[in-house]
């Protein structure tokens, strides 16, 4: 039996980088675990072959959850919107669902209507704050949730007035869902411990007070290193240049640019209202730059920066 007690049996579905690398941490830092990984059959091959599923399957889903604690999805957004129906129908009554989406308001909105009736099942939304720009099996790491905050939401903030939902105060947030009754539950302490182990810390919040803030501090950075990129793509003259003057900080800058559209299609998708304002605040704030490109006003700016980075370091 493993430490955790309440969950022996995971079913992963999807073992790309994120689920991969749940199923690689699971299997270097709990014991006793049974691992079961649904994918496309090369995918799940290639999960088993690094030692990170003891049983896969691909195709019907049902086999594959049928006798799971926990269901780990680490799907696209779509791709879990898709089947979260035949979860909720399938799943044991014991299980704890969970996911690794991205953004959470129309992940949580479909689970509140199918989980609602489904007897003793639960579902608690997830957001690990990890990853790489490079996606798929080959780049999982068991070590990819170590020292990174694990957002966990328990309820769509649109079915509950705006007078229950603290802002930005992870202490009170906690004492909401606690209120609730999620973070009671066993199997959500069962959870918890499992991240604890792995490396992470969680965080409670609701589902969009997490879109509004990973749209600015996660996919907005995202777009503006795809539109540095693909500028300077377009400016390249028959010598490289401006490319072949680049060094480490432009290397630096633009690490996200290597992301495939593909891993994040669904998320522009589906949090595009806070990106669209995003972006146009963001352009109201490269307009005053250039306004400044003449005074020594863009000393406070580079301050702010120099702050902001200093207090990222600190997280």
């Amino acid at each position: 039996m493993s430490p955790t007690h309440v969950i022996n049996r995971v079913s992963i579905l999807g073992t790309g980088l994120i689920g991969g690398s749940f199923a690689l941490a699971l299997r270097q830092y709990t014991e006793g675990i049974h691992i079961t990984a649904w994918d496309r059959p090369d995918t799940v091959t290639r999960a088993k072959d690094i030692g990170a599923a003891d049983e896969i399957f691909s195709g019907e889903l049902k086999p594959a959850i049928h006798s799971a604690d926990l269901i780990y999805v680490a799907l696209p957004i779509s791709t879990t919107l898709d089947v979260l129906p035949e979860i909720a129908r399938h799943s044991p009554q014991r299980a704890l669902v969970t996911d690794a989406c991205s953004t959470k308001v129309r992940i949580m909105n479909a689970a509140a209507e199918l989980f609602s009736g489904s007897g003793e099942k639960l579902f608690l939304g997830g957001h690990p704050m990890a990853g790489k720009e490079s996606s798929g099996i080959a780049n999982a790491d068991a070590n990819l949730f170590r020292d990174t905050t694990y957002a966990l939401i328990g309820e769509s903030t649109s079915n509950v007035g705006d007078e229950a939902v603290p802002k930005g105060d992870p202490v009170q947030l906690h004492a909401l869902h606690a209120l609730l009754g999620i973070s009671k539950d066993p199997r959500v302490a069962a959870f918890l411990k499992i991240i604890a182990k792995i490396g992470a810390r969680p965080l409670w919040l609701g589902a969009q007070q997490h879109d509004y803030a990973v749209g600015l501090a996660s996919h907005l950075p995202q777009l503006a290193a795809v539109a540095l990129a693909s500028f300077l793509y377009d400016h390249l003259d028959e010598n490289g240049l401006p490319i072949a003057l680049a060094g480490p900080g432009l290397r630096d800058s633009l690490r996200l640019a290597g992301s495939p559209y593909s891993t994040w299609r669904d998320i522009v998708l589906t949090n595009r209202e806070v990106l669209s304002a995003g972006l146009d605040l963001f352009a109201r704030r490269l307009d005053e730059l250039r306004d400044k490109l003449a005074s020594r006003e863009l000393e406070a700016d580079f301050d702010a920066a120099n702050e902001l980075y200093k207090l990222l370091r600190s997280f």
